[in-house]
């Protein structure tokens, strides 16, 4: 099972004593992708969001920076919001990265769980799944074919143009990426491509259904379901202890939480909900390195995944406590989840669907 990271480059929404702003958070993030590669994590994703709260607007930019400062990591989007972005112009990116990185390239391809990107560049809330749809079939048809002819609802006909510069590997992975919806589950499935599933409340085996229903859907269709990857990516913290950990993480996680709750008309939440919600059965992965690692490989058993993410840097945590964090998750967790996961049946590679 691969192991990794993703952010979403959280940086203080306002100026003040502590404040994180974007120059000093992209700097660090380059340092956690560095050392993530060191020790030897698989897979390091960044998020796009167009907000005040988040550095990360342009996450192929950071990722090309990264590129040049690690040399095994896989470097993706986490996730690419497809629906308001050109199929062309990502391809393209995503493309050149991989380039620059020798093949460490990947697109993870979703509708977005916030909107502002949708009145920002121009396009209709109504039009929220028609737009996934149409450019995720654009998006695959320039990954299958350098030239290309295509013709949608929203988007302008492209007549036998076309696509450059090629990628470094064959096929330019695309997985698709979801928050839950059975219908996203089941059009990842009867597409074949991979499937990353973000869990971050709940009980996390009441998601494994999804995982049913895609590898169902994957099989009418006529792909093989052993042969296509899955992950599963979550919220959690790592420190020496599990006291620690959690003191250093529910802060920041709860401001984070509340903030994006006044919008959405969440309740507050509390330590004791985030207490409960970092129990052995419930979503969030906050401990010490042995019980992150034993959470892991024992939602591996539910799941059967072939990844693992790790949402770390919620809100504005120190840079420092994250690398350390970083640096326990590679030397520490890894090893015991990769013992554990060897004993059982061999998940399938990392995708080029």
């Amino acid at each position: 099972m691969e192991l990794g990271l993703y952010t979403f480059a959280d940086v203080s929404p306002q100026p003040g004593p502590g404040a994180i702003g974007p120059h000093e958070r992209l700097r660090n993030l380059i340092e956690e992708v560095e050392l993530a590669d060191q020790v030897g994590l698989d897979v390091f994703g960044l998020g796009e969001h167009h907000r005040p709260d988040y550095a990360a607007s342009a996450p192929v930019v950071a990722l090309a920076a990264a590129a040049e400062r690690s040399k095994r990591i896989k470097l993706t989007s986490a996730v690419t919001v497809l629906s308001s972005d050109d199929p062309v112009r990502v391809f393209q990116q995503f493309a050149t990265l991989d380039l620059l990185s020798g093949g460490r390239a990947e697109i993870m391809a979703g509708r977005g769980s916030f909107i502002e990107s949708f009145p920002l560049f121009g396009y209709n809330l109504e039009d929220y799944d028609e737009l996934f749809a149409e450019k995720l079939d654009l998006l695959l048809a320039i990954r299958d074919s350098v030239k290309v002819t295509w013709s949608g609802n929203l988007r302008a006909p492209i007549n036998d143009r076309g696509v450059y510069p090629r990628p470094f590997q064959d096929r330019l992975p695309v997985w698709i990426a979801i928050g839950g919806t059975p219908q996203s589950a089941a059009r990842a499935g009867a597409l074949g491509l991979p499937l990353a599933l973000a869990i971050i409340g709940g009980e996390p085996a009441r998601f494994a259904p999804l995982f049913d229903l895609y590898r169902e859907a994957a099989r009418r269709a006529g792909s093989d379901p052993t042969g296509l990857a899955t992950s599963i990516n979550v919220h959690g913290f790592i420190a020496e202890t599990t006291e620690q950990a959690a003191d250093d993480f529910y802060g920041p996680q709860a401001e984070v939480m509340n903030r994006i709750g006044r919008e959405r008309g969440w309740g507050p939440t509390s330590r004791a909900h985030f207490d409960q919600s970092r129990g052995p059965n419930s979503a969030l992965f906050v401990g010490s390195p042995e019980q992150v690692a034993e959470k892991i490989v024992a939602q591996h058993r539910i799941f059967n995944n072939d990844r693992f993410l790790l949402q770390m840097a919620i809100g504005t945590m120190p840079h420092a406590k994250i690398m350390k964090a970083i640096e326990l998750y590679g030397t520490k967790v890894a090893p015991i989840v990769r013992k554990e996961t060897a004993k059982s049946a061999p998940a399938v590679a990392a995708p080029v669907a």
